[in-house]
């Protein structure tokens, strides 16, 4: 997830403060992570460096005063480059569970037992996933796919790999 992008596109979206900019970036994209002020904050000002955003109204706060960040023609040039811009497709072929599988094979161990227990993993998260799925909001449930389809896709993989994996002994052990 590009942070300053994301900010970006809920500036042009409508200009606001930094309390805004995380109220709304917490609520559609952190999901169980939610965005430091610090870092907020740390990105608006490399943002305006770099000419994408402009302070516009400040307003006098509690604390320090409120800026309202605008974005500038150069920030709404970069966002519809970054919407339009297709996401590169992942997974990499180099994954950290297919690295276990060939280490595991190479140095004798049981990687069988590695996958069964990756495959339990993933079927918890699946159950977890499932609940969020069912309890949350329209965002929840569409997000909550998007995992559900790749782990379904890595326990297909799982499966594939377990059926393979005497073939795949010969071809890694020297």
């Amino acid at each position: 997830m590009s942070v300053p992008l994301t900010l970006l596109g809920l500036i042009e979206r409508e200009p606001s403060h930094g309390y805004d900019l995380k109220r709304d970036y917490d609520t559609f994209f952190s999901r169980g992570k939610p965005l430091p002020f610090g870092q907020v904050y740390a990105t608006l000002g490399r943002l305006a460096r770099d000419g994408k955003v402009v302070i516009g109204d400040v307003e006098p706060g509690v604390g320090p005063d409120r800026k309202r960040y605008v974005i500038t023609e150069l920030g709404a040039t970069e966002v519809d480059a970054w919407l339009t811009e297709p996401v590169e497709a992942e997974p990499n072929l180099q994954s950290v569970l297919f690295t276990k599988v060939v280490l595991a094979l190479m140095l004798g161990r049981p990687a069988e037992e590695y996958l069964d227990s990756q495959r339990a993993t993933h079927l918890k998260r699946m159950q977890e996933l499932t609940t969020i799925k069912r309890g949350g909001n329209l965002v929840d449930a569409l997000l909550a796919d998007h995992g559900l389809f790749h782990l379904e896709a890595d326990l297909h993989w799982i499966d594939t790999t377990i059926a393979r994996l005497d073939a795949l002994r010969k071809v890694v052990k020297r």
